[in-house]
C-alpha cells in the first residue's frame, strides 16, 4: 500500500483468508448446559451411556399380543383374545401376555413380557371382555425396541458438530446435563471517522449518523457471537490506540474506517503497533482496503467506512475465522438446498407429503428414515431433509433431488 496512490499489490480474497486463518488456534474449551447449547461447537465426541429406548416400547396405541395369536385374522374372519389389563405410559407392567391374551396399551409404554407386537386400535373392535382382532401382525410389529433408537457405547454426536435443538433432544435422553464446547468468542467492534455521531445525538452539518457498528453487531449475534460496542474513534492514532488497546481484552476486534490509503486513513499503522498486518488490500469489490492483523492470536479485522463494504468484509472474513476460534471450517450453511443423487429408494404415498430424513455428504443422498415419529436420533444421524410432494410417489435410487440441509456442515481442523 502507497499513501495517496493506492495499493501497488491485492491479495486474492481465498489467499487472504487462509492466510489469516492459519495463523489463529481454537479457544479454551468450556461446559455448557443442554438448556442453551444451540449454536456451540462441540470439543469431544459424546458416546451413549446407554440404549434408547432403554426398553421395547409401544409404537401405538393398540393391544399388546402375541403375534402368533393373530396370524389369519381379517375383517371377515376376527380372532378372539381375552383382555388381561392395561398398561399406562411410565409404569413397569406387572401382567404377562399369555396364549390367547391380550394387554390395552398405549403408545410409549413398556411392552409386557410375553408380548412381541402391537395391533392397531383401529384394527379392533371390543366385545364385553374380549377384543377381536381384525388384522394380523408380525413379530415386533409397531414396538420400538431396545436400542433402535440410539446403541449404548455409540457415537451418537461428533466433535466439530454445531448444535442443533434436536441434539440437545437426544443428549437429554441420554440423561447428558452438560457437553463440552468450544468457547464462542467475544467480539469487540469499533466505528472511526471524524464525520461521524452517536445516535441520541445531533447530527449538524456534514455529521452523519454511526450506522455501521450497530450493523455489525447485529450480524454477530446473527451467529450467537458476543458482541461488544466500543463506540467512535475519531481519526487519531492516540484515540485508535486507546480504543485498541480496549478492545483487546477480548478474543477479536472488528474496526471499520480509515483502511484505505487517505491521509487520515491510519488504522493499519496503529494496529500494526499491536500485531502482525497479515494481509491489506484484497481483490474485491466493493471492499478492496480490507485488512486483517493477528496480535496473541486474536484476529483484528479492518474493514471499509462504506456500509456495504463493511458488511461484505464481515461476511467474507470475519465469520470465517471466528469460527476457526471454534475450531471448524463451514462448508455447506443450514437451511441452504443442495442437489445430489440418491443412493435409495424413498418410496411415498399419493395425497401425502414425506418429509425423508437424509445424509447428504458430497453429492450423495443417503436415505436415513422415512417414518417413526419417536426416533429423535435420525435427526441428527441425518443433516438434510427430502421433501416427497403429495402428488408423487416417492423416488427411485439414482434420481438426482433437491435437499434442505437442518444443520451447517463442518470441518474440524485438527
Amino acid at each position: 500500500m502507497i499513501r495517496e496512490v493506492g495499493f501497488r499489490e491485492r491479495e486474492s480474497v481465498n489467499s487472504a483468508l487462509e492466510k489469516l486463518i492459519s495463523r489463529l488456534k481454537a479457544l479454551d474449551i468450556v461446559e455448557v448446559g443442554v438448556y442453551s447449547c444451540y449454536g456451540h461447537v462441540l470439543a469431544e465426541d459424546v458416546k451413549a451411556p446407554f440404549e434408547v429406548p432403554p426398553f421395547d416400547r409401544a409404537a401405538m396405541d393398540g393391544y399388546a399380543v402375541r403375534a402368533e395369536d393373530t396370524f389369519g385374522a381379517s375383517i371377515s374372519n376376527p380372532i378372539l383374545l381375552e383382555l388381561s389389563g392395561s398398561v399406562e405410559i411410565g409404569e413397569v407392567p406387572n401382567i404377562s401376555i399369555e396364549p390367547g391374551k391380550a394387554v390395552k396399551i398405549v403408545t410409549g409404554a413398556m411392552m409386557p413380557a410375553g408380548a412381541n407386537a402391537v395391533v392397531m386400535l383401529e384394527y379392533t373392535r371390543l366385545n364385553g371382555n374380549f377384543v377381536e382382532i381384525l388384522k394380523s401382525v408380525t413379530p415386533m410389529k409397531n414396538v420400538s425396541r431396545k436400542g433402535e433408537d440410539v446403541k449404548h457405547g455409540e457415537v451418537i454426536l461428533k466433535k466439530g458438530e454445531i448444535l442443533q435443538p434436536q441434539d440437545a433432544g437426544v443428549l437429554a435422553s441420554l440423561g447428558i446435563e452438560k457437553v463440552k464446547v468450544y468457547r464462542r468468542p467475544r467480539v469487540a467492534v469499533i466505528t472511526t471517522g471524524n464525520e461521524l455521531v452517536e445516535l441520541g445525538e445531533r447530527s449538524d452539518g456534514a455529521k452523519i449518523y454511526n450506522s455501521n457498528n450497530p450493523m455489525l453487531c447485529n450480524a454477530l449475534l446473527e451467529h450467537r457471537f458476543e458482541a461488544i460496542s466500543l463506540g467512535i474513534a475519531r481519526d487519531s492514532k492516540n484515540e485508535i490506540r486507546e480504543k485498541l488497546e480496549s478492545a483487546l481484552k477480548y478474543d477479536a476486534v472488528v474496526i471499520t474506517g480509515g483502511t484505505s490509503v487517505g491521509p487520515k486513513d491510519v488504522v493499519p499503522e496503529v494496529v500494526s503497533e499491536f500485531g502482525e498486518i497479515v494481509f491489506h488490500g484484497v481483490s474485491m469489490k466493493p471492499g478492496m482496503p480490507t485488512a486483517a492483523a493477528v496480535a496473541e492470536n486474536k484476529p483484528i479485522f479492518m474493514l471499509p467506512g462504506s456500509p456495504a463494504a463493511a458488511l461484505l468484509g464481515f461476511y467474507t472474513f470475519v465469520i470465517p475465522a471466528l469460527y476457526k476460534l471454534m475450531n471448524v471450517r463451514i462448508v455447506a450453511r443450514k437451511w441452504s438446498r443442495q442437489r445430489g443423487i440418491l443412493q435409495g429408494r424413498v418410496p411415498s404415498e399419493i395425497g401425502v407429503r414425506s418429509n425423508v430424513r437424509v445424509l447428504w455428504d458430497d453429492g450423495k443422498v443417503y436415505p436415513i428414515r422415512i417414518s417413526g415419529s419417536g426416533i429423535l436420533s435420525s435427526f441428527v444421524r441425518s443433516n438434510a431433509l427430502l421433501i416427497v410432494p403429495e402428488d408423487r410417489e416417492g423416488y427411485e435410487e439414482g434420481d438426482e433431488v433437491e435437499i434442505t440441509l437442518l444443520r451447517d456442515i463442518t470441518e474440524v481442523f485438527e
